[in-house]
């Protein structure tokens, strides 16, 4: 565990310059905020969870076996080709999985970087709506694209969806989160 002094390096607990004896400060109290801003101010270092080899496997199957799908599709043509040119596939419940998946991000987008603007409470409460409609719409796109995509591959249609959603989330897991950046000048800032 590091040390930050006020000019924000790092410096072992030992090396902390300090400007008071154990009788108190040795500038009868003049210096009081100068000896407040290079006081050391502990911060933890933030973990990271650790990965098992069973997680990177997992992680592994899922994106081959998605690609394996997209790549193949039904054997004649690859699954991005097949989506735009099959006529097996009923597209108004196509048409309306990819409607529902794009409110969904659309939701989603719009919840982080509203995020980003307000306060933890506020958020918290408001959101809640906003996660269960995010779920409903996403069990509807999961029903119509089992719809559309149901003359193709019958009963394969729906482990086949399955493996796309997870290979979905195991990618979404290692995208960079959305932060409110600040400037140095704020985080020194007391007032």
């Amino acid at each position: 565990m590091g040390v930050r002094l006020s000019g924000g390096t790092p410096k072992s607990t030992q090396n902390v310059r300090q400007r008071h004896s154990n009788s108190g400060y040795a500038s009868s109290g003049e210096d009081l905020e100068d000896d407040a801003s290079s006081q050391a101010v502990y911060t933890p270092r933030p973990q990271s969870p650790r990965v098992g080899v069973s997680g990177v496997l997992e992680f592994v199957f899922w994106i081959l076996s998605s690609a394996f799908i997209i790549y193949y599709g039904d054997g004649r043509s690859n699954f991005i080709s097949m989506l735009l040119w099959d006529t097996r596939i009923r597209r108004v419940a196509l048409n309306l999985g990819f409607i529902c998946i794009s409110l969904n991000c659309a939701i989603v987008v719009y919840t982080t970087w509203w995020r980003i603007k307000q306060d933890d409470e506020s958020f918290d409460a408001s959101t809640s709506t906003a996660v269960q409609i995010v779920v409903m719409i996403g069990i509807l796109s999961f029903l119509t694209f089992s719809v559309a995509l149901w003359p193709i591959w019958s009963f394969l249609t729906l482990p086949l969806l399955l493996t796309l959603l997870m290979a979905f989330i195991a990618v979404s897991q290692h995208i960079p989160p959305f932060r409110k950046f600040r400037s140095q000048a704020d985080l020194l800032r007391d007032d």
